[in-house]
């Protein structure tokens, strides 16, 4: 719980970080916590403030913009990494720097002597009586016996001054300062290599070597959802394995929502996707194992080569478009449809993650975050409506802008303005074909009820 704790500014863009930082100074009371908490707290009222004051954000003045966006990534990626740093100060306090292992410190305390002052003396103890008959007297005492200091409470007494130490095993557990340990729990999410029905790298690195019937035998990437790597089945198939970073919710209930919302998925027609596999999900671990495509993703591929050409375009807009409208007729929503989510096989383009964020909504224990990219979400996405077919349609039209011109439809520098574009602007579509423009034009109305659905829009680039 420390590290969804820890999470909150990530998953609200900054807008939490004044509430977890302030839990931290109530809890820590510390005037460094209460004055990051009154910075963050001015860098979100300013947000709010210009926001609420101006109808356009292309009119708000460079400096307020640029203070806006500093403040913004300030409390989203500087309350990020302060709240990763006390996280374990908060819940679970410092160690007090007096262990327990050494009770004599805490006895030397409790003595009634005064600074400076030696130690009291020993109490004397009477004489013993002499040994009576039939007893042999005590044997002499060594030379030196209680003449060495007193060891403190808790060590061994040793061997008297001017003898040897004795060999042999050492009696009882070793007395010292506590080993290194934990500070806390230990998230199951952390690495995939150390969870149940996971085996370790024999490598040393952090990627598995099994995951249930699949051997891991490489390592495709990771992103905002999880860890990708490359297996192969039991039949010598090679295969895509997404670890999802999401914590799963413990109960059974919400497992059964996630195993649903894949298993929908994997109804989905082969036309142009990647067809979902098998899924495994427990407490502790969750995977889905889905067809591999051996290619670049649309994104790699554009920054690396460049816009497509108009019938590489073309071919791209019809076999997304089918894809989408295959996902659709299973029931699902992709809600995640973007560039990195368009592999190019030798075969063709594929569509890949469909249902993933769908499923993760389901059994996340920070529902309050938003599933997708700004760039390529929908208005009604961005404002957290309930979505629908038609906001994969808005995305499918940003990717093709930005395969035809290398760039986002709605730009890329500040959050705050790429969001008021996709909310109030239409973009420059004059990059696209003309068969796929006027189709673009519908696509990213405003109104989700007024775009095509995606067997229009495959239907439209047809005929």
């Amino acid at each position: 719980m420390t590290v969804l704790w820890a999470l909150v500014p990530l998953f609200t863009c900054g807008f939490g970080t004044p509430f977890i930082i302030g839990y931290a100074a109530y809890r820590r009371r510390s005037p460094w916590l209460i004055i990051s908490t009154g910075g963050y707290v001015l860098s979100t009222v300013i947000f709010v403030i210009a926001v609420a004051s101006y109808d356009d954000l292309e009119l708000l003045p460079t400096w307020l913009d640029t203070t806006m966006t500093v403040g913004l990534l300030i409390n989203w990626i500087g309350g990020l990494i302060q709240a990763l740093i006390i996280r374990t100060k908060v819940f679970y306090g410092q160690q007090a720097p007096h262990q327990m292992s050494q009770p004599h410190q805490m006895n030397q305390m409790n003595q009634p002597h005064q600074m400076n002052q030696p130690y009291p003396p020993m109490p004397v103890r009477p004489p013993m009586p002499p040994p009576g008959p039939g007893f042999p007297p005590p044997p002499p005492r060594p030379a030196g016996h209680m003449t060495g200091p007193r060891p403190p409470m808790g060590q061994p007494m040793g061997p008297p001054m001017g003898q040897p130490m004795p060999r042999g095993p050492q009696m009882g557990p070793p007395m010292g300062p506590p080993q290194p340990h934990s500070t806390g729990p230990r998230s199951p999410w952390r690495d995939a290599a150390t969870r149940p029905g996971a085996n370790g790298p024999a490598d040393g690195s952090n990627r598995p070597q099994q995951l249930g019937h699949y051997r891991v035998i490489g390592s495709l990437g990771k992103g905002g959802q999880g860890s990708v790597y490359l297996g192969v089945d039991p039949q010598g198939r090679k295969v895509a394995i997404k670890v999802l970073h999401a914590h799963i919710a413990g109960d059974e209930a919400a497992q059964a929502r996630f195993l649903r919302e894949v298993e929908a998925a994997r109804r989905v027609a082969p036309f142009s996707t990647a067809r979902v596999l098998d899924v495994s999900v427990t407490a502790e671990l969750a995977y889905v194992v889905s067809e591999f495509v051996d290619g670049q993703s649309l994104d790699q591929l554009v920054r690396e080569k460049g816009p497509r050409p108009e019938d590489g375009l073309i071919r791209l807009a019809l076999a997304t478009s089918g894809a989408l409208a295959a996902i659709h007729k299973a029931g699902i929503v992709h809600r995640d449809f973007k560039p990195s989510n368009v592999l190019i096989g030798a075969d063709g383009p594929r569509v890949i993650d469909f249902g993933i964020a769908k499923a993760l909504d389901q059994v996340t224990a920070t529902a309050s975050q938003i599933m997708g990219t700004p760039a390529y979400m929908s208005p009604e996405q961005l404002a957290g409506e309930v979505v629908g077919p038609k906001t994969d349609v808005f995305s499918w039209a940003a990717t093709m802008i930005f395969a035809a011109t290398g760039r986002t439809a709605f730009g890329d520098d500040t959050i705050p303005a790429i969001l008021n574009r996709v909310i109030n602007h239409q973009p420059d579509l004059s990059a696209l074909p003309a068969s796929l423009r006027e189709l673009a034009r519908a696509c990213l109305d405003k109104r989700a009820e007024n775009r095509p659905s995606a067997s229009d829009v495959m239907l439209g680039i047809v005929h």
